[in-house]
């Protein structure tokens, strides 16, 4: 059967740039908006339905489940940037390769990861002394919540697949379905069969396993160039090297981010279950307020890599830059509507007063800061695109990590332990890699400088 270039495909390497960029982003930040619904819609249901220790043990799982799945997605970024150049350099043969290799490693990663992931529960926990009064709840949660993982980092790689050769609209529909049903279930489970947060994961794997289905079902019944050919499956070593060459990195830099965020989790936990909750209330919150700079940088680094691919730097240049105004702008309309909003936003997950009181001094203190995100996240997407991925780690291991670990160890031992200053140390990580980032990226890839050559 002959493969051939389908009309769900995007050609990024001609035509309007800001209007490609646009096109590709829109079903990209409503997909993203429907797979935060996952985990946000657990956190309202527990909240209102089972109780704020409840709350809290979903929100202090965050990180650790974050840990393993930006791992996993450093490596879909890897292997989305070598589609994507092959793509863009209209390289067929070494796409199917790619698309072969990377859906082998897929599921040796998948029953790896499962077991990680089951195994550390405990450990992590205590790590980020979490509080005694949530810790049972939390173990719950992130038992099932593991034994599921497969789901998610199934549908996670083919949607990676599909954006790299510009489909983003049949994973956004795979989304908004399965958002849907995780609602339905998450119901039933927590109001109906009295589950409690056991129903909330059950309701989330079983959304994600769905999903996955989905996504492995248009891979392998499509004509399209992308196709997954079941008796091709095997992992060629060089086509793994090059994805790791770039996927590695941002694996690398997103865990030990993750990995720090549990430290600062703990400093969270030092205040009690109501600070918590707060905190977690925020981070929901704050993680709508990134979806325009987390698709725009997935716009970026599939529109940089096929254009790359193609050849073309100096229209991958003009793109990282209306990348980066779009970005600041959508965000800063959201930032001001949360901000005017932030009581009713937060009191969407709880009606306890404490609780509403931290989210919003978390949601006022830092949401603005964010705008210095949208630079950070456009330009590393961008970095990658061109094959580039260990100057955006080395800097966001720098600044997330270092600065803001030395920042909060300062901060709570010489001037004063509060939750405010705690909080604090994230908008101070954004502020730096800002810097870093703009002075490495005009130095080394500014429109005077050498252009890359495509991944071969």
């Amino acid at each position: 059967m002959a493969l051939k270039r389908g009309n769900a495909t995007r050609d990024m390497t001609s035509g309007s740039i800001i209007g490609q960029i646009i096109l590709f982003s829109l079903p990209l930040m409503l997909g993203n908006i429907f797979q935060m619904l996952y985990n946000t819609v657990d956190s309202v249901v527990v909240g209102n339905f089972v109780g704020k220790e409840a709350l809290a043990a979903v929100g202090s799982t965050t990180m650790i489940v974050n840990m393993l799945v930006f791992f996993f997605n450093g490596f879909s970024v890897g292997a989305g940037v070598v589609i994507a150049q092959h793509f863009g350099a209209r390289d067929m043969d070494r796409l199917h390769s790619a698309v072969e290799t990377t859906m082998a490693v897929t599921f040796v990663l998948c029953a790896l990861f499962t077991l990680i992931g089951v195994f550390s529960v405990r450990p992590m926990l205590r790590l980020m002394s979490t509080p005694d009064d949530v810790f049972e709840d939390a173990v719950t949660y992130l038992t099932i919540y593991f034994w599921g993982f497969t789901g998610l980092l199934i549908y996670n790689i083919g949607s990676g697949i599909l954006r790299a050769v510009g489909d983003t609209t049949r994973p956004l529909m795979f989304l908004v379905l399965t958002s849907l049903l995780n609602i339905v279930l998450d119901l039933v489970f927590v109001i109906g069969l009295k589950a409690g947060i056991a129903g909330v994961a059950l309701a989330t794997i079983i959304s994600q396993f769905i999903s996955a289905a989905l996504t492995l079902r248009l891979l392998t019944a499509t004509k399209d160039i992308y196709r997954l050919v079941w008796k091709d499956l095997r992992i060629e070593l060089p086509v793994l090297r090059r994805i790791f060459a770039v996927g590695l990195p941002a694996g690398i830099q997103s865990v030990i981010t993750a990995f720090s965020n549990v430290f600062v989790q703990s400093y969270v936990n030092h205040f009690g279950s109501s600070c918590m909750a707060g905190w977690s209330c925020y981070n929901k919150l704050d993680q709508f307020i990134m979806l325009p700079m987390s698709s725009t940088a997935m716009a970026a680094t599939t529109f940089v890599s096929q254009n790359i691919g193609a050849k073309q730097y100096d229209r991958a240049n003009r793109g990282t830059r209306y990348t980066i105004l779009l970005s600041v702008g959508i965000t800063l309309v959201i930032a001001v509507a949360l901000v005017v909003f932030a009581g009713p936003a937060v009191g969407l997950f709880t009606r306890d007063p404490s609780v509403i009181e931290y989210g919003v001094l978390f949601m006022r203190a830092n949401t603005f800061f964010l705008l210095f995100n949208c630079v950070n996240h456009t330009l590393a997407g961008a970095l990658r695109g061109r094959g580039d991925s260990r100057g955006p780690m080395v800097i966001m291991l720098g600044t997330f990590v270092a600065i803001r670990q030395i920042y909060l160890f300062l901060v709570t031992r010489f001037v004063a332990n509060t939750p405010f200053l705690v909080g604090f140390g994230y908008p101070v990580g954004w502020m730096c890699c800002c810097a870093l980032e703009v002075t490495y990226y005009f130095v080394k890839w500014g429109r005077k400088a050498r252009a890359p050559e495509p991944i071969q």
